[in-house]
């Protein structure tokens, strides 16, 4: 669950660089070297790695932890969950491969706008990165 500019393939990272408020608790950001496009990952283990070459504080940086946010919540309470071979949405489990998801029997690029839990992530990007 990432957002990106085209879809290439991502993986977990782990520095750790800043925090930003989930509820009760301190999300962290973790400032990293991400592939290609990719400029934020929603990771399972609560964080969010976002590109170094993105400023947080600035309206893109906002707009990608915004969006990243809306996978968080996801992730926490248990409407999304993923792994190498699968993303799971609402309790149903889609294959995944090859830097795609199959999706009611099509394949997408991973953070592709067709996918509902990527349709949510956009919504939340757009109500929030300007505030």
């Amino acid at each position: 669950m990432a957002f990106k500019l085209n879809s290439e393939t991502r993986k977990l990272r782990t520095p750790d660089n800043s925090t930003f408020k989930f509820g009760r608790r301190d999300v962290p950001i973790r400032k990293v070297d991400l592939e290609g496009t990719t400029l934020g990952e929603a990771n399972m283990d609560g964080t969010i790695s976002l590109d170094e070459s993105v400023d947080e504080n600035s309206p893109l940086g906002r707009q990608v932890v915004s969006h990243e946010k809306s996978h968080i919540e996801d992730i926490e309470s248990g409407k999304a969950a993923y792994n190498d071979e699968w993303v799971e949405w609402e309790g149903t489990k889609y294959p995944r491969s090859n830097v795609k998801i199959k999706y009611n029997g099509s394949w997408y690029a991973e953070g592709s706008n067709s996918l509902p839990w990527e349709k949510k992530a956009v919504r939340a990007e757009n109500r929030e990165h300007y505030a």
